[in-house]
């Protein structure tokens, strides 16, 4: 199995982090992405992380899973952008896709959430265009993950984990980080 996490300035580190971390533990090949033509990325409290790999440098071909970690300028940066936006033509059609907080506003924006059950941050509901919204912590209709934000991340991760590789894999990194529920 095979992730990318899209990076753009101004992403929320917790919600893209994370999802890396919670992956990586999984055993799924996760790398991140930036779309900003350049290694180093600017998160949201201006914690500068270094990507793995520019975006228009990855094979998708291999790629099971795509994540679209939110914050206001990232998702901003993130419905900007055409690697992004084919991408989550390709794989909410095809594969799988995961978007957190306000990013689940990109692929709506694109009609790819239509009539699909999704969440978001409450402050982006009314760019979920043609979703079925619903005020959950963590969401999945099919292929699709949405969160609403920072608070579910691990809630978030652990569905992509076990969209991906099983209940069985999730339970084993619950146990090894001392998850709590």
């Amino acid at each position: 199995m095979k992730a990318v996490v899209f990076l753009a300035d101004g992403f929320e580190e917790c919600e893209a982090l994370i999802v890396v971390d919670i992956l990586r533990r999984a055993g799924i090949e996760t790398v991140t992405a930036s779309i900003m033509g350049r290694l180093e990325v600017d998160s949201s409290r201006h914690i500068r992380v270094m990507a793995d790999t520019l975006a228009e440098d990855v094979d998708f071909g291999p790629v099971d899973q795509i994540v679209l970690p939110g914050g206001k300028l990232g998702t901003e940066n993130l419905s900007k952008n055409g690697i992004v936006k084919e991408q989550c033509r390709i794989f909410a059609q095809t594969k799988y896709l995961a978007a957190i907080c306000a990013a689940p506003s990109v692929p709506a924006g694109l009609g790819l959430l239509e009539g699909r059950k999704a969440t978001c941050h409450p402050d982006f509901r009314s760019k979920m265009a043609g979703a079925v919204y619903l005020d959950k912590g963590v969401v999945v209709d099919g292929n699709v993950i949405t969160g609403q934000g920072l608070g579910v991340t691990f809630a978030f991760a652990f569905e992509i984990v076990k969209m991906l590789v099983g209940e069985e894999t999730v339970r084993k990194i619950k146990e090894a980080i001392c998850w709590r529920e």
